[in-house]
């Protein structure tokens, strides 16, 4: 169970006197009916859009009386202007994005609300063969490399402001190395990262999976590291949408959210996992081979380098609601890092957005519909890999804490 306990106030606690299934049509009729039920939510080739895809697959988008279609995107980039512009209703969506659209950081501004969190963990840094060749296994060794100065070492994330990159900056920083001084780095679609590594475009990448056990399939690189060794149980993608949306369909919303959580909690048994590969697998979605993405999503993992572990803290979707939760916490650790890197200038009020983006109010109403506690703190604390404690009381001096950052 939760750490925190279940909230009992108001229409939640009322909501969870009633069973689960005569709740779930209650929230589908009458007056709490989906203003719009026909939704489309886009997605990037990747594991963890699992649960949107399995919410359409399985069923959970009609137990709340809607009709989910997932849209295959090509960048997070179209993902971001597709959310602007409303060509789509939601999104499977990297969490710092999300953050750098309501602040308008590195581009178009606009007010946005993340509903829930998708997935914890489950990317990883590749480091290519000729690292490897060169004596590099690790961040030391690369730091070593670089240092020697042969020549300039490219390294690609998925977008600038989101967790793909910020995963990146922070192990190279943790390792001495500036991602901005000392490396050079760049933008690569996901499903682009392996051909690109393949023709030697980059040394290195940060992704999601399953494109990091593709790049060791295709022998082209490794694993340096995983994200959850960076920040173990990290917040990765959301569910994401404006807060035009939000507004104009409430009921909606939440019928969203309560579909993508109750999908979020079949993904996360064990005993779906085989089948969610293998539906995530398809060419509609992932188009990957099911067994590159069904060792990593079982918690399998093998690093190209001859170690194999079953790892603890494997890409999980519910675990009793704490993954789900949009703490607040995790939102202002995305804008520390926005600021340590130079994406904004000064500091921003960091809970007012947090509050203002993690739309708690829609997430309880939808736990309550499906019966998921909800916990009393809306901060949590970790530890990332250099030591660092974020707990976000203070986001401004974590900030400026760290020894490299622009």
């Amino acid at each position: 169970m939760l750490r925190g306990a279940l909230v009992t106030t108001g229409a939640a606690a009322l909501l969870n006197l009633v069973p689960s299934a005569i709740r779930s049509a209650a929230w589908a009729a009458g007056s709490d009916a989906p203003e719009k039920p026909d939704l489309k939510i886009g997605f990037i080739p990747l594991t963890d859009c699992a649960p949107v895809v399995m919410a359409a697959l399985k069923g959970f988008d009609k137990k709340y009386g809607l009709n989910i279609t997932p849209t295959k995107e090509a960048s997070w980039a179209a993902v971001r202007d597709k959310l602007m512009y409303g060509e789509i209703d939601a999104a499977h969506v990297l969490y710092g994005l999300i953050y750098g659209v309501q602040l308008g950081t590195r581009g178009p501004q606009k007010d946005m609300a993340v509903l829930l969190t998708l997935n914890n963990n489950g990317q990883a840094i590749t480091l290519s063969n000729d690292l490897k060749k060169a004596g590099v296994t690790d961040g030391a060794g690369l730091k070593k490399l670089v240092d020697g100065k042969a020549r300039d070492y490219t390294f690609a994330q998925t977008f600038p402001t989101g967790t793909h990159a910020m995963w990146l900056y922070y192990w190279l920083a943790a390792n001495g190395i500036d991602p901005f001084r000392d490396v050079k780095n760049i933008v690569v679609p996901p499903p682009q990262m392996v051909a690109n590594m393949r023709v030697g475009n980059m040394d290195g990448f940060c992704v999601g999976e399953p494109w990091n056990a593709r790049a060791i399939a295709d022998d082209i690189g490794f694993t340096a590291v995983t994200s959850q060794e960076i920040w173990p149980d990290h917040p990765e993608k959301v569910l994401g949408t404006s807060a035009e949306f939000v507004a104009q369909y409430p009921n909606t919303a939440r019928a969203m959210t309560a579909a993508i959580l109750d999908a979020a909690r079949w993904c996360d048994a064990q005993e779906n996992r085989a089948e969610m590969a293998e539906a995530v697998a398809t060419k509609s979605y992932v188009n990957c081979p099911v067994d590159i993405i069904k060792g990593r999503i079982l918690g399998e993992y093998e690093n190209g380098l001859g170690k194999k572990w079953t790892d603890a803290r494997p890409m999980r979707f519910f675990r009793d609601g704490e993954v789900t939760y949009p703490w607040l916490s995790d939102g202002m650790w995305f804008l520390t890092q926005h600021k340590r890197w130079g994406l904004m200038a000064g500091d921003p009020d960091y809970l007012a957005v947090a509050k203002k983006v993690n739309r708690l109010d829609v997430y309880a109403q939808a736990a309550a519909a499906v019966g998921v506690a909800v916990p009393k703190d809306t901060l949590r604390k970790s530890t990332l890999i250099d030591g660092t404690v974020w707990d976000g009381t203070d986001p401004a001096a974590y900030a400026a804490s760290f020894k490299i950052r622009s």
